[in-house]
């Protein structure tokens, strides 16, 4: 899996979502991540198949990511089932990771549809995402699989430092959905990440992304202009120190201020939400 990708939230209209996937891939990404839920993968589809006819790339070297939402996380069989019907929306034989989307529903049953996915060649490999620590640890020691990756808010505003130790002690990746903290808490301007920034030519977004790529974070950053995919991926020629990276992990408010998931009302209303 390459150590960032692009993702697909929030790009709602098709004709968009279709663009600047291609767009992406033209500009070097080869990681892709969508969900059931984002409502796109037809599009995300459109795009891959227009950059491989292309010859931008091949479908080899594109690493595949989709979500089975908390609607089919009832039983083995609809996320089994959630898992074929997201190949059928991305005109693909295969996807390289399917995760479950959240820690909802019948997750247990779930993560065994999505295990039979992966036994049966549907995805090269199974995960999850928003899996706190105890949660994670609870599903790790009672599967067959341990999740490949666990994809959950990270960023220099909600570190989760003890979140990362929890999946390096289980073998599972991190991934970051909203490196960028969604723009929130002023972080594109940011005087001390603009300050570390100017030492290595670059922005305080690209220094955000930076420092999570170095605590071993994989990362999908999302932007719907191609000028700032260039230099969301354009951080692999600095290396911030360590000062640096403490500066940046002091920014730590210890929670998040996008999602709540101790929140039962905000469980009631993702397990109410359908996608089908």
């Amino acid at each position: 899996m390459p150590a960032e990708g692009f993702g697909v939230f929030q790009i709602a209209d098709a004709a968009q979502c279709e663009q600047v996937v291609y767009d992406a891939i033209k500009t070097g990404y080869r990681l892709l991540d969508t969900a059931a839920a984002y409502m796109n993968e037809e599009a995300v589809g459109k795009g891959v198949a227009r950059a491989i006819a292309e010859g931008i790339t091949t479908r080899e070297e594109l690493f595949i990511t989709t979500k089975v939402w908390v609607q089919d996380q009832k039983t083995e069989e609809t996320a089994y089932e959630a898992v074929k019907v997201s190949l059928k929306k991305l005109a693909m034989p295969y996807v390289d990771l399917v995760l479950l989307h959240q820690p909802m529903g019948d997750y247990f049953a779930a993560y065994r549809g999505i295990e039979r996915a992966c036994r049966e060649g549907l995805t090269k490999a199974v995960g999850v995402a928003n899996f706190y620590p105890a949660v994670l640890a609870n599903l790790c020691e009672n599967v067959e699989m341990i999740p490949a990756v666990n994809q959950v808010e990270l960023h220099p505003f909600f570190v989760q430092e003890s979140a990362l130790e929890n999946m390096k002690a289980y073998g599972v990746v991190p991934q970051a959905w909203g490196p960028l903290a969604e723009g929130k808490h002023g972080i594109f301007t940011d005087p001390k990440l603009t300050e570390i920034g100017q030492k290595y030519g670059k922005s305080a977004a690209q220094v955000v992304l930076r420092w999570n790529a170095q605590r071993g974070v994989s990362i999908i950053p999302k932007s719907v202009h191609v000028e700032r995919m260039g230099q969301n991926i354009d951080i692999w020629d600095f290396t911030l120190t360590d000062e640096g990276m403490a500066e940046i992990a002091a920014k730590d408010l210890g929670h998040s201020e996008i999602v709540n998931h101790d929140d039962p009302a905000f469980v009631k209303m993702l397990c109410g939400m359908k996608i089908h």
